[in-house]
């Protein structure tokens, strides 16, 4: 699997992830997190147009997507019920999704992260069990809860690769 930034074009294969995911966690037991067409379109757009949305590629076709920001992230600075593990620079990851028909897209997006850049940070809301599940398995540690835009709370978490130096 090839995991590149994202370009205009591959717009309409991003929204139509993300609508299969908004599907699949309706059916799932997590109807609210990414409720009223979240994300929209001019978010993915600008995403796009700051070099921060990456496509994973699979036999030509885009089987996945995701957001990954390295410094700041706003909802990040205030974090109830536990603290952060580390206070260097981080990488974000944000909105992963897939169109189901590949295996493992999580776990190669976050060597994907972890190779650009060693502490990473993430968060995903209380009914999102697969996404816990998942950072779990790879590895990353529960921290507390922040809260989004909306003031809604999620738990983040946050993964400090063991080999730090290289």
């Amino acid at each position: 699997m090839e995991i590149r930034q994202a370009v205009i074009d591959d717009l309409p294969a991003i929204l139509k992830i993300y609508e299969k995911a908004r599907n699949f966690m309706k059916e799932n037991g997590n109807p609210t997190q990414w409720a009223g067409g979240y994300p929209e379109k001019e978010l993915l757009e600008n995403d796009i147009k700051q070099k921060q949305c990456y496509v994973c590629v699979e036999d030509n076709q885009i089987v996945g997507v995701f957001v990954f920001i390295i410094g700041e992230d706003p909802t990040y600075q205030i974090i109830e019920q536990g603290a952060w593990h580390d206070s260097m620079t981080y990488g974000t990851i944000h909105r992963i999704a897939s169109d189901g028909r590949i295996k493992g897209i999580t776990q190669k997006c976050f060597d994907f992260c972890s190779e650009k850049n060693k502490y990473l940070r993430i968060d995903t809301h209380a009914d999102n069990l697969p996404m816990q599940n998942a950072v779990q398995k790879y590895g990353f540690q529960r921290c507390g809860i922040i809260y989004v835009r909306d003031g809604s709370p999620r738990i983040a978490y946050d993964y400090l690769s063991q080999d730090k130096d290289s």
